[in-house]
């Protein structure tokens, strides 16, 4: 704000976003929780972890577009303060959540899979 008075709206701006994103990432953090609670009550193979990871992966991809939103806006910040490295991390986050929204969807579909071969299983003794 010293440096640049003309621009110290745009800091208000970036926490305001931070703040919104992270929002999304406490549900998922709370969502895997609950799911390591019903692996410790061995309910894993079960719909309400189907679901929990769903909601995982939902929260990882909206983390994800609300930082791909939010580009412009790091780098407007990085560009007036010359500190490309802004515009890095907000893609290490992108990428980062992306991940974990693939790798939720696939534990979601082995998951019920799974589910689906033990409740034919049980059908048939």
């Amino acid at each position: 704000a010293e440096l640049l008075p003309n621009i110290t709206y745009i800091k208000y701006f970036v926490l305001i976003y931070m703040y919104l994103t992270a929002i999304p990432f406490y549900f998922a953090l709370y969502q895997a929780f609950k799911l390591l609670s019903y692996i410790d009550k061995n309910k894993a193979f079960s719909k309400i972890s189907v679901t929990a990871l769903k909601n995982i992966k939902y929260c990882a991809i909206s983390i994800s577009i609300l930082y791909a939103g939010g580009m412009p806006l790091f780098y407007l910040a990085a560009d007036k303060d010359d500190a490309p490295g802004i515009i890095l991390i907000g893609l290490v986050v992108i990428f980062a959540s992306m991940v974990i929204a693939v790798f939720a969807a696939v534990l979601q579909k082995l998951l019920k899979e799974a589910i689906d071969i033990k409740s034919e299983n049980d059908l048939t003794v």
